[in-house]
């Protein structure tokens, strides 16, 4: 239920923000609104009805979001880098939202069970993010780790803070530049399906890499629109 009172909170302000902001802004044209009120609502609504990532990468996107036709700059571009990355990634889930991009892992092709050593097929997976990352260099990326309910929050949280280490440092290693990212561990205090469930608790085992634009790639967006 926190959960779910979370998410419907973070769509309102979301909603409403868009709406006051560009609604209310007589400079702006009508596809200039329409395009704000997309990038916060819009998006927000995909993320959230579609519960495929937890409130910290949702959280993480609409936070970056600016709207108008910047926004909509930014989105194409994250149009582009998220079909290269489902081309090079078969294996991940590539979520397309508003101003961002959530690629998720399923901890099985990452990690064997209860470590944080990645595999050998995660070190190909992430050799490819890691390429597509430097050919996007204008963006920001959080890589936050998930577990199941089972074993203590203590332990699940070092478990998930450990992993999104060993993401972080592979993808140094290919060449994307450590300052572009941030790692977080949220143990099993965001799951998107029943822990109940052997099939719930493999889907709430996950790594999530959310992918936004940074300052210079915002900048550039706006003034594209000037």
């Amino acid at each position: 239920m926190k959960t779910k009172r979370f998410k419907l909170g973070a769509l309102s302000i979301a909603l409403a923000t868009g709406l006051m902001i560009f609604s209310g802004c007589e400079s702006l044209t009508n596809t200039q609104k329409g395009v704000g009120i997309g990038a916060a609502a819009g998006g927000a609504v995909g993320a959230l009805i579609g519960k495929k990532a937890g409130n910290t990468a949702v959280g993480a996107i609409i936070g970056a979001a600016i709207g108008g036709t910047a926004g909509g700059f930014i989105g194409k571009r994250m149009d582009k880098q998220a079909e290269a990355i489902k081309n090079a990634i078969p294996n991940a889930e590539v979520i397309r939202e508003g101003e961002g991009i959530i690629v998720k892992f399923d901890n099985g092709i990452l990690f064997d069970f209860d470590k944080s050593e990645l595999k050998d097929v995660a070190k190909s997976n992430i050799k490819s993010l890691a390429s597509s990352l430097n050919q996007y260099p204008g963006t920001d990326i959080k890589i936050i780790g998930h577990t199941d309910s089972r074993g203590t929050a203590e332990y699940n949280l070092g478990l998930s803070e450990r992993r999104a280490a060993a993401v972080k440092a592979y993808a140094v290693s290919q060449g994307v530049p450590a300052s572009r990212l941030v790692t977080i561990g949220k143990g099993y205090t965001e799951p998107i399906a029943d822990n109940e469930t052997d099939l719930g608790r493999s889907q709430n085992r996950r790594v999530e890499i959310v992918i936004v634009a940074n300052d210079q790639l915002k900048q550039e967006a706006k003034n594209q629109g000037n």
